[in-house]
Order: C-alpha cells, then structure tokens, then sequence
C-alpha cells in the first residue's frame, strides 16, 4: 500500500481532495448556511455522510481544510504573477491583475472562500485583525519598496495597501448580482486607479 507522510493513504487523500471539491461547489451554490453533510455527499456521490465524517470530525474542520485549499491555490498564484514583475509598479500591476484574474478563473472557489469568512464558525471564528494585516502583509510590502526606490508617492503603506485589497475582496459578491462584469476591464480600471493614485511624480518626496 502507497502511504503518504503522516499515514494517510493515497485512497484517502483523493477521498479527502474529493470531498473539498465537493464542498466548494456545494457553498458556492447553495451558500454556507445551507450546506450540509447531506448535500455535500449528494453532491460528491457518496453513499453515505458517514464517508465524510471519516475524514473530517466535523464541519469545522471541513470549512478550514476548504480555506486551507483555497488559499493554498490563491498564495502559490499570486507568487508567480507578481514575481514576473522588475519593479514595484509592474508588481503593483501583476498583484491587482493576478487576484481578479484568480477570481474570474476560480469563480466557486473564491465565493466559497467569501461564504466561508462571512459565517465564522468555532476554530474559523479566530481569523482577526491580526490576520487581516498578515494578509495585506506582501501587497505593503511592494508599496514600501516602491517608495524606497522613488517609484511611489508619499503615503500611508498600510491605509493605500488596505484600499486597493478592499477593492477586489468584494469581487465575488459582487458576481453574485453582476455575473456578466467583465473582470478584465474591472482590473484595468484598478491598475489606472492605484497607478495614478500611487505613483511619484516630478517634485515628489517619498
């Protein structure tokens, strides 16, 4: 038998992989309240919930291996768009158009990801302040290194950081009620805005 690091067989990864798949598209349908074990096997054409309850002890865990995946996804692809990039301005430009390109890309798994933050349950309930500035953490750090290199204006990282990540965490609500936005001209506008809103100009001191 092929086992992976920890005991945890191959079989019982992809039951586990299947599972998260299942959930995800359960969520991003129906909504969290409205998720259950019932429909999430319905939906993963298991025989029974107890196929479920084998891998995961309850729906909290389900809920944070689902963001496990989700961010996991979302984190590996934002490191290699914005790595591209040769200067803050063009990471500042891969950061904006790798996230709603994310977005438009993984539609279920990023409402889902929404659902998931907008019903804290249990151990999800700890997600805070603290990890919100984690989150914004890589998108501050691009705009700090801008200014030190005189690419940017003068400003506030963490207040510029937290406005422009506002305006894409909203997308897959706003989906919801505009399914046809096109989220290639909705990044286009983003990178116009915050180009113009960040960068230095003649007689600018950073």
């Amino acid at each position: 038998m092929q086992v992976k690091p920890g005991g945890h067989t191959f079989t019982g990864a992809a039951r586990r992989a299947q599972i998260v798949a299942a959930t995800i598209d359960t969520i991003a349908e129906l909504g969290y309240n409205q998720t259950s074990f019932a429909r999430i096997a319905e939906r993963a054409g298991l025989s029974s919930t107890r196929l479920i309850s084998y891998h995961f002890a309850g729906k909290d865990e389900l809920m944070a291996a689902v963001l496990a995946e989700v961010l996991d996804q979302l984190g590996r692809h934002m490191a290699e768009q914005v790595s591209r990039a040769g200067d803050a301005r063009g990471r500042l430009r891969a950061y904006i158009t790798g996230l709603v390109g994310f977005t438009a890309a993984h539609r279920d798994r990023m409402r889902a990801l929404m659902e998931i933050f907008l019903h804290p349950q249990g151990d999800l309930s700890s997600y805070g302040p603290e990890d919100d500035r984690d989150a914004l953490g890589h998108l501050e750090a691009i705009l700090r290194e801008g200014q030190e290199r005189g690419e940017f204006r003068a400003f506030d990282p963490f207040v510029m950081a937290s406005v422009i990540q506002r305006s894409m965490d909203a997308l897959p609500l706003l989906l919801r009620t505009r399914p046809e936005l096109d989220l290639e001209a909705y990044a286009r506008e983003l990178v116009t805005t915050f180009d113009l809103a960040t960068r230095a100009r003649p007689g600018d001191v950073a």
